[in-house]
C-alpha cells in the first residue's frame, strides 16, 4: 500500500506533478501567486481601526469613569478581541488571499441554516413523525423526504462535471432557493396550532434538504481551488467543518432556539425567520467568492469504476496513444477509504433519526425524552469535536488503513449495542462513530490529494461527497423503518455495517465483492479513454 505523503511526482513529465513539502510551493495551480505578507496571515494593519485607545475610558481624557462606561468599555473590548480572534484564524495561512476566507463564511451559514431548520421544525415534522401513532406519517415522512434524495444524490456528482463557469452562482443559488422556501412556510404558518400544512411542509422539508446536500457536494467542488500554498486539503476541510459547527451549528442554532422561543409569545416562526436572514446573507457570500474556482480549463472527470488490469501501480506511456475524451479512475486505496466511510455514513445517519423514534415511540416524559436526545446529541457533538480535532493532528500516513481501522471500530460499538441494548451503551456508540467520521473522512480527503492528479480532485470529491450523502439517506432511511426497540434496531444496522465492513477489507487487500468497484486496480490508477496500447493494434 502507498504511504502518505511520498516525494516522487504523481506520473511523468505530461501530467501535473504533486505537492512538494516546500511551503513556497502550492499545488492549486488556478490561485494567482501570494506575497510573502499573504502567506504569513496578512498584515496587522487591517486590525488597527479596533485598537481601543490607551488610557482613557471616556470619550474624553477627563471624564468621570462610571460603572456604566467601564462596562461599556470592557464589552467593546471583549468584542473586539473575539473579532480579531476569529478574523486571524479565518485568514491563517493566507487563506485570505487564496480564497478560503471567503468559503469559510458560507459554509458557515450552511450549518446555520441546517441548525435553524433543525430548530423550526423539531416539532411540526421530525417529531411528529417519530411519534409512532400513525404508520401512514411515518411512511410518509420516509417517502418525501428521504427516498426522493436517494433518487437525486448520484446525479449531483455527474452533473458538477458539466458545470461550467457557474460555481458560485450554484452555491448562491442553493441558498436563494432555501430563502423561497422559508418564505412559503412562514406564508403558511398557522398561528394556532404552531403548525404547517402537509402540503406545504414536506415538499419544503424536501427542497431544503436536497440543497443543503448539494450545497456540500458543490463545497467539495470548489474547495481544492481555494487552497493556501502551506496547507493541504486535510487541514483545510477539518478547518471548514470547525469553523462550520462553531460558528453555524451551535451559534446559529442557538440563536434559532432563542428566536422561536422569544417570537413564540407573538404566535411566529422565529427560527424561520432566522433562517431567511442567513440564506440571504448566504447567497451574497457565495458571490464573493473569487472568479478563479469558475476555470474548468484542463478538469479530467473522476469515475468510480475501472476496466484495466489490477498487476501494475501504474502503465507504462511509452506503449500507449491518446484517443477519446480522459476519464480518471480512483485508485484502490481512494475505493476503500470511500467503502469505509460510506459504511461509517451509515451509522451517522441511523444516528440522526433513530434516537428521536425510540424517544418518542415509549411513551416517555417530556424529560425522559430530553434526557436521551440530550444524551445522544452530547456524544454526537464531542465525538465531532474530538475527530477533528484529531484528525486535523494526525500524519495520516497509511489513510486507506486508518479508515478501515474506523469502520472496524464502528461495527464493533454497533454490535455492543445490539448485544446489551442499553441508553449508554448507544451513547458511547455515537461518540465513537461521530469521532470515526470525522477521521476517516481526514483520511479519505488525503487519499485524494495524493493519490489523483490535481486535474482530477475537484470532480472526485464532487462524486466522493454524493456517495457519502446517499449512504448518510440510507442509514437515516433505516432509522425511520425499523423498530424503536435498542436491540433490534441496532441488530439491523449491525448487519448492514457488517456487509460494508466486509467490502471495506477485501478492497484494502485488492479485491471486490462487486465487479468493478472494489480495489481489484492499481493504487495509483491511469486515466483511461485518453491512452491505447499501441502494441496491441501494431502489427509484428
Amino acid at each position: 500500500m502507498a504511504n502518505y505523503p511520498s516525494d516522487p511526482p504523481w506520473s511523468p513529465d505530461h501530467r501535473t506533478t504533486r505537492r512538494s513539502g516546500s511551503a513556497n510551493q502550492s499545488a492549486n495551480r488556478w490561485l494567482p501567486p501570494l506575497d510573502e505578507n499573504a502567506r504569513h496571515g496578512g498584515s496587522s494593519s487591517h486590525y488597527d481601526r479596533f485598537d481601543a485607545p490607551s488610557g482613557r475610558l471616556g470619550s474624553g481624557a477627563g471624564e468621570k469613569v462610571t460603572v456604566t462606561r467601564a462596562a461599556a468599555q470592557r464589552s467593546r473590548e471583549m468584542g473586539t478581541k473575539m473579532y480579531d480572534l476569529v478574523h486571524r484564524a479565518a485568514t491563517a495561512d493566507g487563506a485570505d488571499k487564496s480564497g478560503l476566507t471567503a468559503l469559510t463564511w458560507p459554509v458557515v451559514a450552511n450549518f446555520a441554516v441546517d441548525a435553524a431548520m433543525a430548530v423550526a421544525l423539531a416539532n411540526t415534522l421530525f417529531f411528529a413523525a417519530a411519534s409512532g401513532e400513525s404508520k401512514s406519517k411515518v411512511a410518509l415522512y420516509l417517502l418525501i423526504t428521504i427516498a426522493p434524495f436517494a433518487v437525486i444524490a448520484p446525479l449531483i456528482g455527474p452533473a458538477l462535471d458539466r458545470l461550467q463557469h457557474g460555481r458560485r452562482v450554484a452555491l448562491a443559488t442553493s441558498f436563494g432557493l432555501r430563502t423561497v422556501l422559508a418564505l412559503v412556510l412562514i406564508a403558511n404558518y398557522d398561528s394556532a396550532t404552531g403548525s404547517f400544512p402537509s402540503w406545504v411542509l414536506y415538499p419544503c422539508a424536501l427542497g431544503m434538504m436536497v440543497l443543503s446536500k448539494s450545497f456540500s457536494v458543490l463545497r467539495g467542488a470548489v474547495t481544492p481551488r481555494v487552497l493556501p500554498p502551506t496547507i493541504d486539503l486535510v487541514r483545510v476541510n477539518s478547518r471548514l467543518t470547525t469553523f462550520g459547527l462553531l460558528g453555524g451549528t451551535l451559534v446559529g442554532g442557538g440563536v434559532a432556539a432563542a428566536s422561536e422561543w422569544g417570537f413564540h409569545f407573538f404566535q411566529m416562526p422565529g427560527a424561520l425567520y432566522i433562517v431567511v436572514a442567513v440564506t440571504v446573507a448566504g447567497a451574497v457570500l457565495a458571490m464573493r467568492i473569487p472568479k478563479w474556482v469558475e476555470v474548468t480549463e484542463g478538469e479530467v472527470p473522476a469515475t468510480l469504476s475501472y476496466h484495466g488490469g489490477s498487476g501494475d501501480l501504474r502503465r507504462d506511456h511509452g506503449q500507449y496513444r491518446a484517443t477519446t475524451k480522459a476519464r480518471q479512475p480512483l485508485g484502490r486505496n481512494i475505493i476503500t477509504a470511500l467503502w469505509g466511510n460510506c459504511t461509517v455514513k451509515v451509522m451517522v445517519g441511523f444516528l440522526f433519526l433513530y434516537p428521536a423514534f425510540v424517544a418518542k415511540a415509549h411513551d416517555a416524559s417530556g424529560w425522559e425524552q430530553l434526557r436521551i436526545l440530550g444524551l445522544i446529541g452530547a456524544a454526537a457533538a464531542i465525538g465531532n469535536f474530538a475527530g477533528n480535532f484529531t484528525a486535523a493532528r494526525l500524519s495520516l500516513g497509511h489513510p486507506a488503513r486508518l479508515v478501515v481501522r474506523c469502520a472496524i471500530a464502528v461495527t464493533a460499538v454497533a454490535l455492543a449495542t445490539a448485544l446489551t441494548g442499553n441508553l449508554l451503551v448507544a451513547a458511547a456508540a455515537t461518540l465513537v462513530t461521530s469521532g470515526a467520521s470525522a477521521i476517516a473522512k481526514a483520511s479519505l480527503d488525503a487519499s485524494l490529494q495524493d493519490d489523483l492528479p490535481e486535474e482530477s480532485r475537484a470532480s472526485a470529491f464532487g462524486r466522493s461527497e454524493s456517495l457519502l450523502q446517499l449512504a448518510w439517506v440510507a442509514g437515516g432511511a433505516t432509522g425511520v423503518l425499523i423498530y424503536t426497540d435498542l436491540w433490534a434496531g441496532f441488530t439491523t444496522i449491525t448487519a448492514i455495517l457488517i456487509l460494508g465492513l466486509a467490502q471495506t477489507i477485501v478492497s484494502y487487500r485488492g479485491e471486490s465483492l462487486i465487479p468493478g468497484l472494489g480495489g481489484n486496480r492499481p493504487v495509483l490508477a491511469e486515466q483511461e479513454g485518453v491512452w491505447t496500447d499501441v502494441t496491441a493494434v501494431t502489427p509484428e
